[in-house]
């Protein structure tokens, strides 16, 4: 369906809007930046109820402002049920992490300038997260690969300023680490992209006119198709952190300004799973199918090894960046399973881990701003009775991390297991599966509750961990914001259900994918 106004561009153009107009205000007076833009970062949250609520989302909703050009395809933008609950996830994080980011960056900016520092402004600092917001928006929405590649670059440069300017330790070292890495991830999906389009005739994935995946384009490839697939595959792995692939990711998102590590980690990795999803799925659906067990183990491999490392981790942060490496697991995994069960429980543990780690890193953050930048978890303890309200959330955080009621990752999780066992018959498969299952869930569950017990309970291991008491403010109050909304889709859920999965199925049929 077309929608009658640019309702797509304009949820796009408003928040960048405001970041402009946030070069010029005073650091004193930001405050009314920061709440405009989170209202218009909340637009998709917005539009994707109201059409999961219409049942608009298995017809999908596309923009009427759009471009066809010779060689490149149809220039649009659209949502259905397959991107609509990642847009949710990036309009949820950033619009309530931009309100964090008052006191916050308040505070890590004065520290700056006490080490003698001259670092940009407020203002400077809101312009760029505007562009990092409306950049990941941009990619869920487009349904052509330039659109996509252009929005993927534009998510790169102000993270990469954002760490650079703002971020802690070597943070310009570890800034062009971060810039180094995921680049050589976008040029190896452009390299398989501009093949592909060259070859095909145009880079459009979704037919506009009537919101279904391009496929059988492959065929037109011949045998240099097995060799784009697993270049463009390849570049979305370096992205997404898979196991292999995830050597810039601990250091990126721990040195980050924390408000950043919150959109960096359950954001903006996920995308590369929604890309696998809807772009090179049904474009390639013989090379997944082809590759579909490798990419099954290599996701319990990264389920696992990211959850060990982030067990042995003390850094808060590091932590949390290596817990993001496993659940990045989850998300391959329900892609690998090539069932739309199975890619509908990745779709919707992006959402849950948008909303899980946000709450985790942004209780990091609580305590590097209110503790003197305690992030040791060998110095904390003790915490749940100074601070209830940040126990509570972070448990909360835990709970989608390990897929818990009521949370949203209890359904993530249930339907990604769901689509492994279709795979899996009565055979030798069976016993591994189920062993690689228990153990990749007890991994999980281990890394979230044995920190949670470091972290907030048995006595305060340091002076540092009783400096202070909790005084809720707009730290706190942002971070319960995005609770409640967890606990929200968890239980209304079904909408997006019905939607993404008719979606799925769609693909599916035009791909000519069994499951």
């Amino acid at each position: 369906m077309e929608a009658s106004i640019p309702v797509l561009w304009i949820s796009i153009f408003l928040p960048l809007i405001i970041g402009l107009i946030g070069l010029k205000v005073r650091d004193d007076d930001i405050e009314a930046i920061a709440y405009t833009m989170a209202a218009t970062l909340l637009l998709p949250l917005f539009l994707v109820a109201v059409a999961a609520v219409k049942g608009l989302l298995g017809e999908g909703i596309v923009d009427p402002w759009m471009a066809h050009l010779q060689g490149i395809g149809t220039l649009a933008l659209a949502v259905d049920g397959l991107s609509g609950l990642v847009a949710v996830g990036i309009s949820i994080v950033t619009a309530f992490v931009s309100i964090y980011s008052i006191p916050y960056m308040r505070t890590r900016i004065e520290e700056m300038k006490e080490a003698g520092e001259a670092p940009p402004s407020l203002g400077v600092y809101f312009f760029l997260y505007s562009l990092f917001a409306v950049a990941m928006l941009g990619l869920v929405y487009s349904t052509n690969m330039v659109l996509f590649y252009v929005f993927l670059e534009l998510t790169l440069v102000p993270s990469f300023l954002l760490i650079a300017y703002y971020g802690y330790g070597d943070r310009r070292k570890i800034a062009i680490l971060y810039f180094v890495w995921t680049h050589i991830g976008a040029v190896m999906f452009l390299s398989g992209m501009l093949y592909y389009g060259f070859h095909v005739g145009n880079f459009d994935y979704l037919d506009v006119a009537t919101m279904t995946p391009v496929a059988g384009t492959a065929n037109l490839l011949g045998a240099a198709a097995t060799y784009v697939a697993l270049l463009m595959v390849l570049g979305l792995f370096v992205k997404m952190a898979v196991f292999g692939f995830h050597m810039w990711l601990p250091y990126a998102h721990a040195e980050a300004p924390t408000p950043i590590s919150a959109l960096l980690s359950p954001n903006l990795i996920g995308l590369a799973g929604y890309a696998l999803a809807r772009i090179t799925l049904p474009i390639f659906p013989g090379f997944f199918a082809d590759y579909k067990w490798v990419f099954i183990y290599l996701a319990f491999t990264t389920i696992i090894y990211g959850g060990l490392v982030a067990l042995k981790q003390t850094d808060f942060k590091k932590f949390l960046a290596y817990s993001s490496v496993s659940q990045m697991g989850y998300m391959l995994l329900g892609v690998a399973t090539l069932t739309p069960v199975g890619i509908t429980g990745a779709m919707i543990q992006y959402l849950s881990h948008a909303i899980g780690k946000a709450l985790l890193f942004m209780t990091a953050g609580v305590f590097i701003t209110e503790l003197h930048g305690l992030r040791d978890i060998r110095l904390m303890g003790g915490l749940a009775r100074r601070y209830p309200l940040t126990a509570a959330l972070a448990l909360l955080g835990f709970m989608h991390l390990v897929g818990m009621p009521p949370t949203i990752g209890m359904w993530s999780e249930l339907f990604i297991v769901f689509g492994l066992f279709k795979n899996v018959s009565l055979t030798a498969e069976f016993i591994p599966m189920v062993t690689l299952v228990i153990v990749a869930l007890m991994v999980s569950a281990a890394y979230s509750f044995v920190n949670m017990r470091r972290i907030f309970y048995n006595k305060p291991r340091s002076e540092q961990a009783t400096l202070k008491t909790e005084t809720p403010g707009a730290l706190q109050y942002s971070m319960l914001f995005i609770g409640i909304m967890g606990i929200v889709f968890f239980l209304w859920i079904n909408p997006y259900y019905h939607g993404l999965l008719e979606v799925i199925h769609k693909t599916f049929l035009f791909a000519g994918i069994g499951g």
